[in-house]
C-alpha cells in the first residue's frame, strides 16, 4: 500500500482491520462471503482448549508469525515484503466420533487446528528462515508440530459473535437458519473462529469472534 508525497512514495502499513473488512469485520449477522486463497502457519490438537497444552501451541504459533514479521530488523527483507499487522489467531473446529454422539458438548472431545495466516508475500524459504530464527531465539517443544498450508475456504457463511465463546451456539443457530433460508448447505461439520480479541484481556462478554461454515448452494 502506498501514498504519494511530493513525488515522494511513502510505503504505509497494511491492516487487515481496514483492508479486509468484508472477512474479519463482519456484521452481527449472517452474511455470505467468498474467502480467497490464503497462507497459514498451524498446529493441530485434540481436547479442551482451557488446558496449557493450548496456550503452549498458541504462543509457539506467534513466535513464527512475528519471526516473519519481524525479519527486515533481523537483517533479511523478503521479496515483496511490505509493513503489516500479524494477522488474528482463527481455529477450525471438530469433534472426535465420540464427541459426536455425546447429548452435550465435551471439550476433551473436540479436534482443533489453529492458525495465524501469513501475508502473500510469505514463501517457502521465508517459512524456513522463520523456523530457524525460532529454532535459535526461543526453541518450543511444539515448534517441530507447525506446518506451513495453503487453504481456500471458498463461498462461506459468516458473522460476528460478541459474547462467551459457550454463548456461541446461538450464534450458529442463526447461521443455520440463514443456510436454511437461502438454499445452501454446510460442506463440512466443521467450523471455522477468528479471534479478534485477547481472551486473556477482553472480559468474556465483550469477547469478539468471527464464526464461518463452508457451504455451498443446492439450486
Amino acid at each position: 500500500m502506498k501514498i504519494i508525497y511530493r513525488g515522494e512514495q511513502k510505503l504505509l502499513k497494511y491492516e487487515w482491520r481496514k483492508q479486509e473488512k468484508n472477512l474479519y469485520i463482519p456484521k452481527q449477522k449472517p452474511e455470505l462471503v467468498t474467502i480467497p486463497e490464503q497462507k497459514f502457519f498451524l498446529i493441530k490438537g485434540k481436547g479442551n482448549p482451557n488446558e496449557h497444552e493450548f496456550a503452549e501451541k498458541i504462543g509457539v504459533l506467534y513466535s513464527l508469525a512475528y519471526a516473519v514479521r519481524m525479519m527486515p530488523k533481523q537483517g533479511y527483507t523478503p521479496d515483496g515484503y511490505y509493513e503489516y499487522t500479524v494477522y488474528p489467531l482463527e481455529g477450525i473446529w471438530d469433534l472426535t466420533e465420540k464427541g459426536r454422539e455425546l447429548d452435550t458438548l465435551n471439550k476433551d472431545e473436540l479436534l482443533y487446528t489453529i492458525m495465524i495466516r501469513q501475508p502473500d508475500f510469505v514463501t517457502t524459504e521465508i517459512v524456513e528462515r522463520a523456523f530457524e530464527n525460532v529454532e535459535k531465539k526461543k526453541p518450543h517443544p511444539f515448534l517441530n508440530d507447525v506446518t506451513f498450508d495453503i487453504f481456500q475456504d471458498g463461498l462461506s457463511v459468516q458473522m460476528l459473535h460478541i459474547g462467551p465463546y459457550d454463548d456461541e451456539p446461538k450464534s450458529f443457530e442463526l447461521m443455520n437458519e440463514f443456510i436454511k433460508n437461502n438454499n445452501l448447505e454446510r460442506t463440512s461439520l466443521q467450523h471455522r473462529e477468528i479471534y479478534l480479541s485477547d481472551f486473556r484481556k477482553v472480559e468474556p462478554a465483550k469477547l469478539k469472534t468471527v464464526l464461518r461454515y463452508k457451504v455451498k448452494s443446492i439450486e
